[in-house]
């Protein structure tokens, strides 16, 4: 929830000792990992659906855990507190821990605000929002702007317990946020009061029972749309197209439901309203929008609106950003049944942004049995076709979507593809469906597009830290050595390199680092946005990282989720790979620190939500 403020402290509070007394005698046990799996990160569940303490999801009849209720002052503090209370916990941070930066920005946070209680601290913690810094000192009660960039950091080696309760409000709870104070605000005589442990029965707490809606209402979908139109950052010229189509889904949404409510006849015409909308937004730019938070409007509509607008039947609000599953999530290949293609079975496409490692991990495994490449990167190859090419295009980007797909392209690029396979041995393949390998990077722009010309098509998305991504970048332009359009036309910089973004053209002028930060960023956004419109099975993970330090085990892992043999055994140092730059030293980026850390503001949410993405992948695997 926005606030008008980055922290607010509560005036209460409560006796942490005696908490950390109660909480203490719960057992390691009932302690669980982070819902996305946050290193350092785990929480013990005390409010979840029917009191289901094996239960992350934010949608649903909500009850307390067992674990809350053998702890009554815990109860008094809810109780004292004075809201209804969804999804609540205990979350512990361990020592040199953090929380990575992120924003809440889905239809669960549009309204949930979350009430901390530091239980066990010391001053070494540090809360971080929109710039802005507080230690919560145990005991107290505060509440934060979660539509701001946020992390919490743990430089002590004591591990730090809060307890973390998730409300949409409360008259209580009204009451003390008109008393509370913000951490600049020096009022005489404010100071907050204590509610001691009272040896009474336990309060009756409310909790949430109607949380998520089957098909939003019109009402409220125009409330979400005012609130995100009123986030945009100024002098955006998208805007005049892209604010007009989001005033025809409000009408078109309003139509629907004075027809049909949610009745389940007419979710296939709300899907389809949601699908077609989506599209035209793709068209006018959405992907190149930002809003004041420094989140993009594309992934902040997603996630309030065309991903919270129409649950699917059953569906539940699951981790911490976003409602999973969705319907629609936009633009999507339709769902095909495996093994329907005759010619090419489950091809693997390697994703990511430029200078990621992705040329090392595909000559890796390139070397996998039965595997079929075309010795390269497939630029020529693609971009030969008249509608891939960007010159075709008005020069926009090398952003593809599924509508892009028309069948004499898609015939196009499958034959041409089909015709420069050949194996590792340098085989041709048969006549039969073939496995092929593709590795390039502005396939990264292309998901959806790859994903409806190959209907079996699998996606590897390669994630590394994006500081020394940035540093390679910078130093791939410098090197005039990946000069993909050298006379872009409008471009006025040094000769354009590696992949053309959507919103390339506001670059104009920026410095180099700038530059590279915005088509990792722009990159990233798209990638995550386009993996989570399909169906987890078609996508893994794999960090930079950890392949660098044991490819073996690695390179094994990926094989087995791609269905792919392995029959070679990697040792512990891989060959450099054809388009390094400069020697691989794992400080070299430092020289470029201060043109990257410049422009965090960025990468560095999308690095928080990449990171989360991976997280949530690794825990489906």
């Amino acid at each position: 929830m926005k606030l008008r403020v980055r922290f607010l402290q509560l005036p209460i509070l409560f006796d942490a000792a005696r908490l950390a007394e109660e909480i203490t005698a719960i057992p390691e046990s009932a302690w669980r990992p982070h819902p996305k799996a946050f290193p350092g990160n785990h929480a013990l569940p005390l409010i979840t659906t029917d009191g289901d303490p094996s239960s992350d999801a934010r949608a649903g009849a909500m009850a307390p855990t067992p674990h809350l209720l053998a702890c009554p002052y815990l109860m008094q503090v809810l109780g004292d507190l004075g809201a209804t209370w969804g999804r609540s916990r205990l979350m512990r941070l361990s020592g040199d821990a953090e929380v990575t930066a992120h924003v809440d920005t889905d239809y669960y946070w549009r309204d949930h605000m979350r009430v901390h209680v530091p239980i066990v601290t010391q001053p070494t913690v540090r809360f971080l929002c929109g710039g802005e810094q507080v230690n919560m000192a145990a005991g107290e009660g505060w509440i934060f702007d979660t539509w701001s960039l946020h992390s919490v950091h743990n430089d002590a080696t004591r591990a730090r317990i809060h307890l973390v309760a998730d409300t949409v409000g409360g008259d209580g709870l009204l009451d003390l946020i008109e008393r509370g104070r913000s951490p600049g605000d020096a009022r005489a005589g404010w100071s907050p009061a204590l509610s001691a442990f009272r040896a009474a029965p336990s309060p009756e707490l409310a909790y949430e029972r109607c949380n998520a809606p089957k098909v939003m209402t019109p009402w409220e979908l125009r409330d979400h749309l005012g609130f995100l139109l009123s986030e945009v950052r100024p002098g955006q010229p998208q805007m005049a197209a892209i604010a007009p189509t989001l005033n025809r889904l409000r009408v078109n949404w309003h139509a629907l439901w004075a027809r049909s409510g949610d009745h389940e006849d007419a979710r296939p015409d709300y899907a389809e309203l949601l699908s077609r909308t989506w599209g035209r937004l793709e068209r006018q730019g959405v992907n190149e929008v930002g809003l004041n938070n420094q989140m993009p409007l594309s992934r902040c509509l997603q996630a309030l609106i065309f991903n919270g607008a129409l649950a699917e039947a059953g569906a539940t609000m699951d981790g911490d950003d976003r409602a999973s599953p969705a319907s629609p999530s936009p633009p999507s290949a339709p769902a095909i049944s495996a093994r329907s293609d005759p010619l090419f079975d489950r091809p693997v496409f390697i994703v990511s942004p430029p200078r990621s490692g992705s040329t090392l991990l595909f000559e890796t495994l390139v070397a996998a049995p039965g595997l079929y490449t075309i010795g390269g990167e497939s630029h020529g190859l693609m971009e030969a076709i008249p509608k891939i090419a960007p010159a075709a295009r008005g020069w926009d980007s090398n952003r593809l979507i599924a509508a892009d797909a028309d069948p004499h392209t898609v015939a196009l690029l499958r034959e041409r593809f089909r015709a420069a396979l050949s194996d590792r041995s340098g085989d041709r393949p048969g006549d039969g469906p073939v496995r092929m390998l593709e590795k390039t990077p502005k396939n990264a722009l292309r998901i959806p597009f790859l994903a409806a010309a190959f209907p079996e098509a699998r996606f590897v998305y390669l994630h590394r830290d994006p500081r020394p991504t940035l540093a390679s970048m910078i130093e791939a332009w410098s090197s005039g050595g990946f000069r993909t359009y050298p006379q872009l036309p409008g471009w006025s910089g040094p000769a354009w390199s590696l992949l053309l973004i959507p919103g390339w053209r506001a670059l104009i002028g920026a410095p180099l680092g700038r530059i590279v930060a915005e088509q990792w960023a722009v990159t990233t956004r798209i990638i995550l946005d386009d993996l989570a419109a399909l169906p987890p099975q078609r996508w893994r993970p794999i960090r930079y990282e950890a392949f660098i330090a044991s490819p073996q085990a690695e390179i094994s892992r990926l094989c087995t989720a791609m269905d792919l043999g392995w029959d070679r055994r990697l040792g512990l140092g891989l060959p450099l790979a054809r388009h390094t730059v400069s020697a691989p030293d794992g400080q070299k980026w430092r020289k470029h620190a201060l043109a990257i850390e410049a422009v965090a503001p960025v990468w560095a949410p999308l690095e928080a939500l990449a990171l989360g993405a991976l997280a949530g992948a690794a825990q489906r695997a």
